[in-house]
């Protein structure tokens, strides 16, 4: 495995080594669980467990072997995240995992038949599924309402009983201005309060991975841009380095460069998007006038860059598509200065308004130990307190050589998400203007024919050129065998990319480690409890974006 410790287990011995690297190696967190299809193995399944610590800073990855409908124990006893995870590998491969509180299918529709990720699963076969799911029965109505009065009574005080016809479930989604992309949440309310909220996702699931096995390594990068689009850079640069890592080699420093250049104005870009629809949610328009338009003039940049504002597919394996075009430089020094103005404008409207705070301080709270085991990075986690930034804690592409700080927050609200983003933006631009004054000259794409197509004089002129660009093109760049993670700090979060590689042109196994997926899986218990504005407030502060959440 490259750069990580891997260790391999029986299934009996998953729970106890588990339990022992979250005690006492300090792995916080289950970052993601992997499945892989062996099928001319005896045990034909594996699965592969991602953790991290961060109070160690080490990352160790933990593998099992799955004989086909043999369960393996669940980890949801000792993290959250894995629910999800779990549920996933059950719904894409058909591993069953015993103790799961809630076995079901998660990104493809209840009514799917079938394990899409398996190898012997046809790419081209569609389903038509049509009928919806009630998230909630009429049984865990009626137990939301004896809970509900269980909690209110107290000795001496007189209570009307609640009953389940008193209570009203409320959808918001799949298709709803307040949840910014077509995902759902299903509240039951008692009044305005949430009693209890469940979620559905995978509305717009292309299956990523499958596309990905079915494509050559230089393919992939367009998909990639429709995970995170309001960051497609940031996908395309992290996509790219963990390929890169496969090889044991790295971009050229100019191409590293412009990678920053660029992933932080993707990063600016999706803060500006998630800050402006949060406070619109919250009543606050003005705002949204002061930092929109510096938005719309950095993807004016970034189209006459790429020829292309959302979905760019500018890097590549081994470099970029092409280089800065003349005057990049100076345009975008000056769309900074109107990001910072923007910021300092906002920031002055909404810091100490009173209502921005009555409707944001202690909305969605959750801390730091919490939003470790539900799998939070990013933003939302700092926004808790903890100064976790992959740029500073697993630098690279030159992130070592600028200064930069890391914006945290206190109490992991509503109002600590939005202003860490804010103070985000304006570290970002630091980062810009340190690159834009010593970017390296040179090549913007490594002189390495096994990944990089060959100059077009070589093409023509050259037999040797010729058969290079045609095996490129047509059998697909031949990466090493073996398994790697890259990774890198997404606009949400940690965004990763498990890559096999069976020493052919396709991936034998890709998966995305997306940020989205395990913070959306905390939705419901952050609003428990709390008024329905507040969920609105919520779910656009933790900026959950459907595509990279889907895939």
């Amino acid at each position: 495995m490259h750069g990580d410790e891997s260790v391999t287990v029986s299934r009996q011995d998953l729970p106890l080594v588990l339990a022992h690297l979250r005690d006492q190696e300090g792995c916080e967190q289950l970052s993601d669980i992997v499945g892989v299809d062996h099928p001319e193995r005896a045990a034909r399944f594996e699965v592969v467990y991602l953790l991290r610590s961060y109070s160690k800073r080490h990352r160790i990855q933990v593998s099992v072997d799955a004989p086909e409908d043999e369960p393996v124990p669940t980890a949801c006893g000792l993290y959250r995240s894995a629910n999800w995870h779990e549920r996933e590998v059950y719904d894409l491969f058909g591993i069953p995992f015993s103790g799961h509180p809630d076995l079901r299918r998660i990104l493809c529709h209840h009514q799917f038949e079938g394990h899409a990720l398996r190898k012997d699963y046809p790419i081209e076969q569609g389903q038509e599924c049509t009928r919806p799911e009630n998230l909630f029965s009429d049984e865990d109505i009626a137990h939301a309402a004896r809970r509900a009065n269980e909690m209110s009574s107290s000795p001496g005080a007189v209570v009307d009983e609640l009953h389940p016809s008193d209570l009203l479930t409320i959808n918001l989604g799949p298709s709803h201005p307040a949840t910014h992309g077509a995902l759902r949440a299903e509240c039951l309310l008692d009044g305005e309060t949430i009693l209890d909220a469940r979620t559905e996702i995978g509305y717009i699931h292309r299956c990523f991975e499958k596309e990905a096995e079915d494509h050559t390594w230089a393919q992939v990068m367009p998909y990639t841009d429709r995970l995170n689009y309001c960051s497609a850079m940031l996908n395309n640069s992290i996509y790219a380095m963990a390929v890169e890592k496969m090889f044991g080699v790295e971009a050229t420093p100019r191409a590293q460069a412009i990678r920053v250049i660029v992933s932080e104005l993707s990063r600016i870009i999706d803060h500006l998007v998630c800050v402006c629809t949060n406070l619109v949610d919250l009543g606050a328009l003005t705002n949204y006038w002061y930092l929109y338009n510096v938005r719309e003039s950095i993807y004016q940049s970034l189209e006459k860059l790429c020829g292309s504002r959302l979905t760019t597919n500018y890097a590549r394996i081994g470099g970029m598509s092409h280089d800065l075009y003349d005057g990049f430089e100076d345009e975008i020094r000056v769309k900074l200065q109107e990001l910072e103005q923007g910021v300092t404008d906002v920031t002055k409207l909404v810091a100490r308004n009173r209502i921005f705070l009555d409707r944001t301080v202690g909305v969605g709270a959750i801390s730091t130990a919490d939003a470790l085991n539900w799998g939070y990075t990013g933003p939302c986690l700092r926004a808790t307190g903890l100064a976790w930034d992959l740029r500073k804690e697993a630098p690279y592409s030159g992130y070592d050589q600028y200064e930069f700080d890391i914006p945290t927050g206190t109490n992991g609200d509503t109002q600590d998400r939005i202003m860490v983003r804010m103070a985000e933006m304006v570290q970002s631009r630091r980062i810009i203007e340190q690159v834009l004054q010593k970017i390296p000259g040179g090549p913007v794409d490594l002189d390495d024919p096994r990944m990089v197509l060959p100059p077009k004089a070589q093409v023509y002129g050259s037999i040797e050129g010729v058969m290079n660009q045609f095996k490129l093109i047509f059998e697909g760049i031949q990466v090493p065998a073996g398994r790697g993670y890259g990774f890198g700090e997404g606009a949400n979060g940690e965004l990763g990319f498990y890559c096999i590689s069976d020493g052919t042109g396709h991936p034998y196994r890709m998966k995305v480690r997306p940020p989205c997926f395990p913070i959306f899986s905390s939705f419901t218990s952050l609003v428990q409890g709390r008024m329905l504005p507040d969920a609105i407030a919520t779910l656009g502060s933790l900026n959950i974006i459907a595509g990279e959440l889907d895939r």
